[in-house]
């Protein structure tokens, strides 16, 4: 493992052409949305908010609904601008040296910057879709929340009358497996993965980086704090990811 000199870019990442990047709540922070698990993260601070995610709580509890409809409230994302982080994975797609763009993240900032949805993979899903646990009619999120500001607390589907949950994958629930098989694949066929503003704590997302790692794949770690899998990083960097990628990435 090797700590970054910010004025070196090594030849083996400026040379790599097939590059596949993991991205986590961090990378956001910069465009004003919270971290989760971060020093300052939301689940840091109330660890009860985590209820709020967790697909047995929510569907037991109307309670815990209606407060996670207030939370999708106040954590709306449509005035949320991309980054310079974000934007320098578009100028990595430019450059014709992305192999895929796998993230964690549910805000959509990376198509907001320019990424081709093709080459995004959201393994937790999308805040700004809602889906009918019962029979699977999706609408928008903006759809639902008028609601909820027109006074539906927890907003039923208008199709079946079932539960209504944002389109994001919560603690507990199943992953979109052909997005799953589309990650690994992306992970298993690069030159470098490079996770950027992830704990690689949340499996399988962090476990990308043994399969890239596995196949003999460089590994970058550009995250504000230690993560589980430093030890496999041929280069971890700690500066601010706002700066870093665009640096790092560079044509």
């Amino acid at each position: 493992m090797a700590s970054a000199d910010p004025a070196a870019v090594p030849d083996w990442l400026r040379d790599a052409r097939r590059v596949t990047v993991l991205t986590g709540a961090g990378i956001s922070t910069d465009s004003g949305i919270p971290d989760y698990r971060g020093p300052n993260g939301v689940w840091t601070r109330d660890p009860d908010a985590e209820k709020l995610v967790t697909l047995s709580y929510y569907v037991s509890d109307p309670d815990i609904r209606r407060r996670a409809w207030l939370m999708r409230r106040d954590l709306q994302v449509g005035d949320v601008q991309p980054n310079a982080g974000h934007r320098a994975l578009v100028d990595l797609e430019h450059q014709g040296r992305l192999r895929a763009l796998v993230t964690q993240n549910v805000d959509g900032l990376h198509q907001a910057a320019g990424s081709s949805p093709d080459l995004v993979l959201e393994v937790h899903g999308t805040v700004h879709a809602v889906e009918c646990l019962d029979c699977g009619d999706r609408t928008t999120t903006a759809q639902a929340l008028a609601r909820v500001d027109a006074g539906e607390p927890d907003p039923a589907c208008l199709v079946c009358g079932g539960i209504l949950k944002t389109a994001t994958i919560s603690f507990g629930q199943a992953l979109d497996a052909s997005v799953l098989d589309a990650a690994v694949a992306a992970a298993a066929d690069c030159d470098v993965f490079l996770a950027v503003g992830t704990s690689l704590g949340v499996h399988p997302a962090a476990g990308l980086t043994d399969v890239a790692a596995a196949t003999g794949a460089r590994v970058v770690v550009v995250n504000a704090e230690p993560t589980p899998y430093d030890h496999l990083a041929s280069l971890v960097v700690r500066e601010p990811i706002g700066t870093a990628l665009p640096r790092l990435l560079a044509a």
